[in-house]
């Protein structure tokens, strides 16, 4: 008996002609056709069954596939943890989650990987910035028509790039296209919109990049599923001195002000009152959930609500912060600076206090390139954002940075961390990179910075 496998609508069809009966075959779901046995697997779980059939010695035609073959060269050269990350994939059958700090080369690990298996390439990222940063690097590495899916163009091509959003929307189409499948920032897959950008592809080759792969929502499982399990993964530490910049993380504790203490007290009160009677415990982010859904109806349960928001604009915007803040700008006046928040109001008014430019989700994209380039060029020292700077976006050198506000996300403090640890050869501030937290004395913000550490 000979199966023949084909691709369709996001999986691979098996078929047995002549009447004969399928072979128990894992993760297939079988349906009976008047000309013979026939069953279904989940595109991602090509390359599986595959090597399920030759382990076995059953013989099939292979008509999964459309994917080019390509003459890819590189002019890069590895890292020894680049080699030894490339190397730690392969072993695991070309499937799985690279984790490397910001600014380490993840890209090159793409590139290369691509070149080596000489076959068409998706990459998919999340942010139309990453997107064309990916598209310049392969169309300058690779000296070919680079496609692009997503920010106003649809054009397919041998080696592709694609927001998250276009890849999931065309998931059916693009399923059989490739060989190599990159996934930029993969966290982004464990959202159950996106997980189809990966469910429907038929690639054998699925890499993962991430600088830190954490989730609220625990879906690691399926990002494992689909992608492969993390299979190589160093922290900022392991490659300071030599291949990142060495640093040092200043954590600074201010004081609120007593009128802020006053209100952050009592809005705090009327937020644990609510949880003693409420049988809520917010050990997770279910319990947060549960609050907001009660406080449609339960008018206790939206003043707690009110109330739990207005303590946490109060200790990350805590006037003290912006005083220590202008300590800090004076301490660096001749180092690249970047400002990290995480409320866009305060954004504007460190802006317009310190003549200092903003970033926030409000700049269009073309303001945003223009800031950015002259950060890059030296005309701007120093920029201030809230949250856009953390991933997604190609940003230039700085070797210092202020977290003023932030999440408990160990992901977030990791890509902060990453935008002042690229080596700077030649430039003020070659040596060590400095990041600060400053952090609001005797309020929750402490247990959030303990958290993201």
């Amino acid at each position: 008996m000979t199966l023949r496998l084909s691709y369709e609508d996001g999986t691979v069809r098996i078929d047995a002609e002549d009447g004969d009966d399928l072979p128990p075959l894992p993760a297939v779901e079988y349906e009976e056709r008047v000309s013979g046995a026939s069953a279904r697997a989940p595109a991602h779980r090509y390359a599986h069954l595959r090597a399920v059939l030759d382990r076995r010695g059953i013989p099939y035609e292979d008509d999964v596939l459309a994917a080019e073959s390509l003459a890819l060269t590189t002019t890069y050269d590895l890292r020894p943890y680049q080699r030894e990350a490339l190397d730690s994939w392969t072993d695991a059958g070309r499937r799985g989650v690279v984790e490397l700090p910001t600014g380490s080369g993840k890209t090159v690990i793409a590139i290369v990987a691509a070149a080596e298996l000489g076959t068409s390439t998706l990459v998919v990222a999340p942010t139309v910035d990453l997107v064309a940063q990916w598209r310049r690097e392969l169309t300058t590495e690779f000296d070919v028509a680079v496609g692009q899916l997503g920010g106003g163009e649809q054009t397919l091509s041998p080696v592709t790039v694609a927001t998250y959003d276009s890849a999931y929307l065309r998931a059916d189409d693009l399923g059989d296209r490739f060989g190599l499948v990159v996934f930029d920032e993969v966290h982004h897959l464990g959202g159950k919109g996106y997980r189809d950008a990966a469910r429907l592809s038929a690639a054998p080759a699925h890499l993962g990049l991430t600088a830190t792969f954490e989730r609220p929502d625990g879906a690691h499982e399926a990002v494992a599923d689909l992608v492969g399990d993390r299979v190589y993964s160093l922290a900022p530490e392991d490659l300071a001195g030599e291949f990142l910049a060495e640093y040092d993380l200043r954590r600074v504790e201010v004081e609120l002000t007593d009128t802020e203490r006053e209100r952050y007290d009592d809005r705090q009160e009327t937020f644990v009152d609510y949880l003693r009677t409420s049988g809520i415990s917010m050990g997770s982010g279910s319990d947060w959930q549960e609050l907001v859904k009660r406080s449609g109806s339960d008018p206790r349960a939206r003043e707690a609500m009110l109330a739990k928001q207005e303590a946490r604009e109060i200790m990350m915007n805590a006037e003290r912060k912006i005083n220590r803040l202008a300590d800090i700008l004076d301490r660096h006046r001749d180092d690249r600076m970047i400002v990290f928040t995480a409320h866009t109001d305060l954004v504007y008014e460190l802006s317009e206090r310190f003549l200092i430019p903003a970033i926030t989700a409000e700049t269009g994209m073309a303001e945003r390139r223009r800031l950015l380039e002259r950060f890059r060029d030296g005309r701007y020292s120093r920029v201030v954002a809230a949250n856009v700077l953390d991933e997604g976006v190609d940003v230039p050198d700085a070797n210092v940075g202020v977290v003023l506000s932030g999440s408990g996300s160990e992901r977030e403090f990791t890509q902060r961390l990453g935008r002042i640890l690229r080596p700077k050869e030649g430039a003020a501030g070659a040596g060590r990179a400095t990041l600060y937290e400053v952090v609001t004395a005797e309020t929750a913000e402490e247990r959030v910075a303990a958290r993201r550490r």
